[in-house]
């Protein structure tokens, strides 16, 4: 493209929340050229480059102005537009408004002997420096961000002040306000290496100007400059630093210049469990702990540092004595917490409330404890592990009340197991404590054993039955309380194999709610917990591949357990695929009779009235009706299957001999209700008439 030209627009902020300009960048990834192709300025490219402090749009190859179109549509007939006199018609008139143009701009035109009306536009070439203002403070305004903030008496809203904008095409500055800010050619230099503002002389040189003035724009480039500096620092010490994908993303966002450095804590605060440390380090400060080559905590850790690198020791200083007193004050939170046995804090528990209309956590505690022995049971625990899920059922909240979870709440249920342990409770019980809080969300673990696995879902269904049971359940796209994530996790342990019915726990659980005073409908909201996680069941389903009409037909049966609907639905799916035809015949051959049946007639028919093809059809269906509920109980759903697939023949045979609809009154009886003993034998199983249409 000859004559191209570069675009520089930056807008200057305050500094941006690390998240917050990530969603920024990614939101202009896609608007960008989106705008200009609504605009049709042709590009050769855009680059979107963010810091804290900054949010820059480059273009590249603009053209000095769009180009002129001539534009053509085709109306109605003429015979329709105008009438015999040649006057327009409201057809014309509103067909030439809609364009811009009066019926007397319309053109006529022959196609194969029929006339119709033409509109033509020209649509001429426009400078794109008339139409950049627009388009720039379009940027501004179009961002979407979690909170926004006015400044002075300014109106307009940002995430944060808006203090400088530059905006060029090529030398020329772009006219662009907001909030007080005026374009111009300069941008603003790093604050501590070098303030103040920095001329750019031509749209092309802003990033060499920002570079020069101690800023790396792009995100990509300041966490590849964190990793390579953390992996020096690993080599030097021959450790590992941990770097999460949340952590690593803010600390990216924090910094304009930055430089990964190693500091060091005193030994002693390793004395603290691990994971206080390790919340203090990367929730708290954004330091990346450093573990040795057995995987154990170190006291030393990586920060990121934004300041004068000729200043590396003093801001090393710095930053481990903030870590001294964080860890000063969890290794005082702890010693003092285990003065006190982990269950003298259920008491306290009186003093948090759970929800307004279910009571407190002490409330739920005690819920959970009834709930867990009802689990025991239907999974039939030995005694000293049902002992273990009662215990750590009661127990798996007290450490909320604690120091050390009250002052680093990430680290709940983490602390309680430690305080179980110092207080003399089993390791099991200890681990279901800790662990309980699993699965935190799709593929997260869950709970190494049976009794942690349980622990958890007690929680996660009390907290589903009671929100539902007080109107709190998630509603479209909200859901506060995160009760999605929570049945995922409950459904996701029932489908590896945890022994436990889930209908039979909803109803024990509404129950404790009922004997806690808790108010409410009791069917009604046991019927929108079951549907709640159907659905749930049926989402999983899809999202892993399952067709929408096997899903549907086993649901058709009745069943509400996950783990069976989730195993049935896998089983049609493999049914179908290692048996296509006989399954597709079987499945319209259902239709069929379906379709024909009289449910009023019952299915009790006499053998006396019976010809050949209805005798062999009625002795298979008692043959397969006979199976397959022993089949349904063992959990063999494949088994069950090709019980009904055997039906093939036998239908098919009866539907080629046999007249259903005989003008015999007794003999069309008779048949019709043979033809609802059929239909009553997939009762249970699945309903194939879900399958026809995809069949057919």
């Amino acid at each position: 493209m000859s004559n191209t030209h570069t675009l520089a627009f930056e807008i200057g902020v305050e500094e941006i929340p690390a998240f917050d300009l990530d969603s920024a960048r990614k939101q202009l990834e896609k608007a960008v050229p989106e705008a200009f192709q609504a605009a049709r300025i042709p590009f050769q490219q855009f680059d979107i480059y963010t810091s804290p402090r900054r949010i820059i749009v480059m273009g590249y190859g603009l053209p000095e102005a769009t180009e002129a179109l001539r534009e053509e549509y085709r109306g109605p007939a003429a015979k329709i537009a105008f009438d015999a006199e040649g006057n327009p018609t409201k057809a014309a008139i509103g067909f030439a408004r809609g364009k811009g143009l009066t019926p007397d701009d319309l053109e006529r035109r022959d196609e194969g002997g029929v006339e119709y009306v033409y509109a033509t536009k020209e649509i001429p070439a426009t400078p794109i420096i008339s139409l950049l203002p627009g388009i720039l403070s379009e940027f501004i305004t179009m961002l979407k961000w979690p909170r926004s903030c006015r400044w002075a008496a300014y109106r307009d809203y940002f995430v944060r002040p808006v203090r400088w904008i530059c905006a060029m095409l090529d030398d020329q500055v772009i006219p662009v306000t907001f909030a007080g800010a005026v374009s111009g050619n300069t941008t603003m230099g790093h604050r501590v290496l070098a303030p103040g503002e920095h001329v750019v002389d031509t749209a092309e040189r802003l990033i060499d100007v920002v570079r020069s003035a101690y800023v790396v724009p792009s995100q990509a480039e300041r966490e590849q400059i964190i990793r390579e500096g953390v992996a020096a620092i690993e080599a030097e010490t021959g450790c590992k630093a941990e770097l999460p994908a949340k952590t690593l993303l803010e600390v990216v966002n924090l910094s304009e210049y930055p430089t990964p450095l190693r500091a060091t804590f005193d030994e002693e605060f390793l004395q603290v469990p691990e994971e206080i440390i390790v919340d203090a380090m990367l929730m708290h400060q954004r330091y990346f702990p450093l573990y040795n080559a057995q995987g154990k905590l170190t006291n030393d850790f990586i920060i990121v540092s934004n300041g004068d690198p000729a200043c590396n020791a003093t801001i090393v200083d710095g930053n481990e004595r903030v870590v001294r007193a964080r860890l000063s004050d969890a290794k005082f939170f702890y010693e003092e917490d285990l003065k006190n046995p982990l269950e003298s804090y259920v008491e306290k528990l009186d003093a948090v409330v759970f929800q307004e209309s279910l009571g407190t956590v002490r409330a739920k505690a005690q819920r959970l404890a009834a709930l867990a022995g009802h689990l025991a049971d239907d999974a039939k625990l030995s005694e000293q592990d049902a002992a273990d899920l009662k215990r750590a059922a009661y127990l798996c909240k007290a450490d909320l009340v604690t120091n050390a979870v009250i002052e680093f709440t990430s680290v709940q249920g983490v602390m309680g197991s430690y305080y179980a342990l110092a207080s003399g409770e089993t390791p099991q019980v200890a681990q279901a404590i800790g662990q309980h809080y699993q699965p935190r969300f799709a593929g997260d673990a869950a709970p190494d054993t049976v009794v942690g696995k349980l622990v958890a879902f007690a929680d996660k269904l009390d907290t589903i039955c009671g929100l539902f049971a007080v109107d709190q359940g998630p509603t479209g796209s909200s859901d506060p309380f995160a009760l999605r994530r929570s049945a995922i996790g409950i459904v996701g342990m029932l489908e590896a194999g945890l022994p436990v019915s889930l209908d039979a726990a909803i109803d024990f659980s509404l129950d404790e709610f009922d004997r806690q005073g808790v108010t409410f409908d009791r069917n009604a909201v046991r019927a929108a917990v079951v549907d709640f996680f159907v659905t749930r069941t049926k989402v999983i389903l899809r999202d892993g591949g399952a067709s929408a009409d096997a899903v549907d037909a086993v649901l058709a049966a009745g069943v509400t357990e996950p783990a069976i609907i989730i195993k049935r639905t896998r089983a049609l799916e493999e049914a179908r695929a290692g048996m296509p035809e006989v399954m597709a015949d079987l499945a319209i051959a259902y239709d069929r009779a379906n379709n024909l049946r009289d449910e009023s007639l019952g299915i009790e028919v006499d053998a006396t009235l019976f010809q050949g093809e209805e005798s062999e059809l009625d002795f298979a269906i008692d043959a397969v009706s006979a199976a397959v509920p022993g089949l349904l109980v063992a959990g063999d759903y494949e088994a069950a299957l090709k019980q009904l697939a055997s039906l093939r023949g036998p239908i098919d045979a009866f539907f080629e001999a046999v007249m259903v609809m005989a003008e015999d009154e007794a003999l069309r009886s008779n048949r019709l209700r043979l033809l609802n003993k059929f239909v009553s034998a997939f009762s249970g199983v699945a309903d194939f008439g879900k399958l026809a249409k995809a069949a057919r």
